[in-house]
């Protein structure tokens, strides 16, 4: 069997306009290697916006905002060019409502309380800028979860875990015991749609698996 891929080793190829660990971290697992260089924008809604629109304007902000920050500094840490930057947003979606991230514990006892038995939908867009300009991407996952306990939504969020995601809850950790069911892509759930990212990076040049087999 072969050793996974390490995109840590290797000279970045792509800035990631974001401070999830998350997404670096799927980044990493398809062998992209990635410099950090999060941006500031105000991700208030607009008044009547839809959350498709939503998520989408803000991946584009962060990506065209993480590009004028690079060609504003030059070329970084001795690459010689500029890399093409990633931008994504991720939203937990109720009934058309958008949940942000809870700012305590009751807020995160209503917002899961309020997706207990129920389906919702995860909207995460990502977009890249690069040499074809600005390519966009936005996936829909629908997510069924299982009735909650009062007490275990109360421990969960004792955990810590929950305070800084969107809808209260990650997937990916403590919270996968209450994800009955995912229909769509699981990675756009965690926070990045890896079929078509991959897709919009070979589009700008940045390879995957480190440019094996490519």
């Amino acid at each position: 069997m072969s050793e996974p891929l390490d995109a840590a080793v290797n000279s970045p190829v792509l800035r990631l306009a974001s401070a999830s660990p998350r997404r670096r971290e799927l980044l990493a697992s398809i062998g992209v290697a990635v410099e950090i260089a999060p941006v500031d924008i105000d991700e208030t809604p607009h008044p009547g916006e839809a959350a498709r629109d939503y998520v989408a304007r803000l991946a584009r902000a962060k990506a065209v905002a993480g590009a004028e920050a690079e060609t504003g500094s030059g070329s970084r840490r001795g690459t010689g060019r500029d890399l093409p930057v990633l931008g994504s947003d991720t939203s937990v979606v109720r009934d058309g409502e958008i949940l942000g991230k809870p700012v305590d514990a009751e807020d995160a006892f209503v917002m899961l309380r309020s997706l207990s038995g129920r389906w919702h939908q995860v909207m995460t867009s990502v977009a890249v800028s690069g040499p074809a300009g600005v390519l966009e991407a936005t996936v829909v996952s629908d997510v069924l979860m299982r009735e909650l306990q009062d007490d275990e939504i109360r421990a969960y969020w004792r955990t810590g875990e929950p305070a800084d995601k969107a809808g209260g809850y990650a997937i990916q950790g403590l919270a996968s015991i209450f994800v009955e069911r995912v229909e769509g892509s699981y990675s756009a759930v965690v926070g990045l749609p890896l079929y078509q990212t991959a897709s919009l990076l070979r589009r700008q040049g940045v390879p995957v698996w480190n440019g094996a087999l490519l």
